[in-house]
């Protein structure tokens, strides 16, 4: 079941996200994901997660491309299924949820940011639509290397 997110799901929100965040280059940021921050951010940007019934085996959310007005029409997204979940189409489900969500807001883009060396994001992403517009070289740093990021667009 895809259903907005809650308070209380700001814990299994971010074991999934920091999973993310501590192995792996799917996002160049280091600094993991705090319950508190989470369950705080929950309450101020759209947060959708795929629930089982026993928990949240993964989750979406979306914020402003960039600050400014002129950018209030397009989002950029981040989505995650714990690792024991993937294949099963939560992350289509999530996807279409949030891209009905922010169709029904007035919305007009969609932006997924996939790193470079992530072919399964790229090809999750290019299924479902988006479009790649643009390739950014060696902007991420992480594990003490450079990373590329592949900018992916859909529009609403």
């Amino acid at each position: 079941m895809i259903r907005p997110a809650r308070p209380d799901d700001a814990g299994a929100i971010a074991a999934i996200w920091n999973h993310v965040i501590r192995d792996t280059t799917q996002t160049f940021t280091t600094a993991q994901k705090d319950v508190a921050g989470l369950a705080a951010q929950i309450g101020t940007q759209p947060f959708l997660v795929a629930d089982d019934g026993t928990g949240v085996l993964g989750f979406v959310t979306w914020s402003q491309f960039r600050n400014g007005p002129g950018y209030a029409y397009t989002v950029e997204h981040s989505i995650h299924v714990a690792a024991g979940a993937r294949g099963n189409g939560l992350g289509r489900a999530l996807m279409t949820a949030a891209e009905d969500a922010a169709r029904g807001a007035g919305l007009h883009s969609m932006i997924a940011g996939v790193a470079g060396e992530n072919a399964g994001g790229a090809a999750f992403h290019a299924a479902i639509g988006y479009a790649t517009i643009a390739r950014l070289p060696q902007v991420g740093w992480k594990f003490g290397r450079w990373h590329d990021l592949v900018l992916m667009q859909k529009m609403l």
